[in-house]
């Protein structure tokens, strides 16, 4: 139980620490003012970006070690490289489907439960993050830094990692296991109702 509180702690602690690193980048270097503060507030305004991000610090956190940190890593890594591939206009087909489909998927494994080995999550995760990412960098503002911009889309999605992760500790009891189940399914609809165009 310790150990728990203690990691619980350790994702609050994150938070503030990546609130002040972000104010840090926004005051360094040509470009990040704007640019950074643009591609942080990006996945956090978009709800189809939201459900999406804060479900993949959910299922790592329900399917535990090492998967709770694992996958939070990978969606941004891979998210970067498909932000690239938008920025300097390498076509993906289907994105905004791409995106809705993360999260009608990834509420979907979380509501049922489903305890895939850490590779197979890791792919799932690496596959929607490349439509995010490739999102992201298409939108990039001419008269914003990419680097910035990149630099701020990545820490926004971290905190709506640490999110997820977070409300997934509640899976240490039954009742959070249902709660979390449930938050999952709430996802999902959210993702359904982006797909065909209801949100």
């Amino acid at each position: 139980m310790t150990g728990t509180i203690r990691t619980f702690a350790a994702v609050l602690l994150a938070v503030p620490i990546a609130m002040i690193a972000m104010q840090a980048a926004a005051h360094t270097g040509e470009g990040i003012d704007t640019g950074f503060a643009s591609g942080f507030w990006h996945p956090i305004l978009g709800w189809d970006h939201v459900v999406a991000m804060v479900a993949v610090g959910l299922w790592g956190a329900f399917l535990g070690q090492p998967a709770i940190w694992i996958l939070p890593v990978v969606f941004p890594l891979v998210m970067a490289f498909g932000g690239a591939l938008g920025v300097i206009g390498v076509p993906l087909p289907a994105v905004e489907t791409g995106i809705a489909l993360s999260g009608v998927i990834l509420g979907l494994l979380i509501a049922f439960a489903v305890r895939a080995p850490i590779w197979v999550a890791a792919v799932i995760v690496g596959v929607f993050a490349i439509f995010h990412g490739h999102a992201h960098g298409q939108e990039l503002p001419e008269a914003f830094s990419a680097y910035g911009y990149a630099v701020g889309f990545v820490v926004g999605t971290g905190l709506l990692h640490l999110v997820g992760i977070g409300f997934g500790f509640l899976t240490r009891s039954q009742a959070g296991t249902v709660a979390v189940r449930g938050a999952g399914g709430v996802i999902a609809a959210v993702g359904a109702a982006f797909l065909f165009g209801i949100a």
